[in-house]
């Protein structure tokens, strides 16, 4: 597959996830949400090892890591998520993680032996700002929340949270590549494993619930199938090829797509503030991605 649509396929999908959770809420506490989201997303990986016959054998020492990297990558990033939204606007949260971006640019080049250029740092930097214009009223008004300080805190600890879970991911990846095990059978292990801490969590924390109506049940579906089957392959797909930072960039470009779908749908009108921070997030990922002279 080509790099752009490994690129935009996700964006497209985690854009369009911002509308899809608004169906997920009302009678299921998030956390019961989130968690059955990534049980079935675990059920759907595993049903496509098993049609393409490849290998789930993984050493104590790979089973340890793979723990590791779906607790982080898939319940604390998003347990961390949820609670934060809580105490802080869910667009500082979204400015948050487009610092994902120096994370995966820092993790990258200390790990990976993949610099980072100056022009692609300056590039992004605009980017963040951009983001940063978008939710400017939000931002603004967080001050005057309570506990604003543990939602800022629990916002970046999902960030790490999920920048050391590519981490993890891409150098496992990499280390059972020789033995022929690819990225389903890692992700259908690692999100498992993720998916039954978030399942103990929340059944420790709300107790069962489960919301029956098809809205739900179809929403359910496509955040399980799409946000999270299709688009972490391919996700991962493209940091493999081009390195995490760059594959990062989705979390500039993700808002601006999002309040897109909330214009069309939810009747949104950006103020002129925002179009500003949108052209900004384009321009610098479009900057951030050329090829070099």
């Amino acid at each position: 597959m080509p790099p752009a649509y490994l690129f935009w396929v996700p964006v497209l999908i985690w854009a369009s996830t911002w509308h899809v959770i608004l169906y997920q809420l009302g009678q299921v506490p998030p956390l019961n949400s989130v968690a059955y989201r990534f049980v079935l997303a675990t059920l759907v990986l595993l049903a496509i090892v098993r049609w393409r016959g490849e290998s789930l054998r993984f050493t104590l020492r790979e089973h340890a890591l793979l723990a590791l990297t779906g607790a982080l990558q898939y319940a604390l990033n998003y347990w961390a998520i949820y609670v934060a939204e809580q105490y802080i606007p869910s667009g500082l949260v979204a400015v948050l993680f487009t610092l994902m971006v120096f994370g995966n640019a820092a993790t990258g080049a200390l790990f990976l032996g993949q610099p980072v250029t100056r022009r692609f740092a300056l590039a992004t930097a605009a980017g963040v700002l951009g983001v940063v214009l978008i939710f400017w009223p939000e931002i603004v008004a967080t001050g005057a929340r309570p506990h604003a300080g543990l939602g800022l805190a629990l916002g970046l600890l999902a960030v790490g949270a999920a920048v050391t879970g590519n981490l993890l991911t891409l150098r496992l990846s990499a280390a059972l590549k020789p033995r022929g095990i690819g990225l389903v059978p890692l992700l259908a292990t690692s999100m498992g494993y993720g998916a039954l801490l978030l399942l103990a969590l929340s059944l420790a924390t709300t107790g069962f619930a489960m919301d029956w109506r098809p809205s739900y049940l179809a929403s359910l579906a496509y955040l399980a199938v799409c946000g999270s089957v299709v688009a972490f392959l391919l996700y991962f797909q493209l940091a493999q090829r081009v390195g995490p930072a760059r594959a990062s960039l989705m979390a500039i470009v993700i808002p601006v797509i999002a309040l897109a779908v909330s214009a069309a749908l939810e009747g949104y009108r950006p103020p002129p503030l925002a179009w500003a921070g949108m052209a900004a997030c384009l321009a610098s990922v479009w900057v951030a991605t050329r090829p070099a002279a």
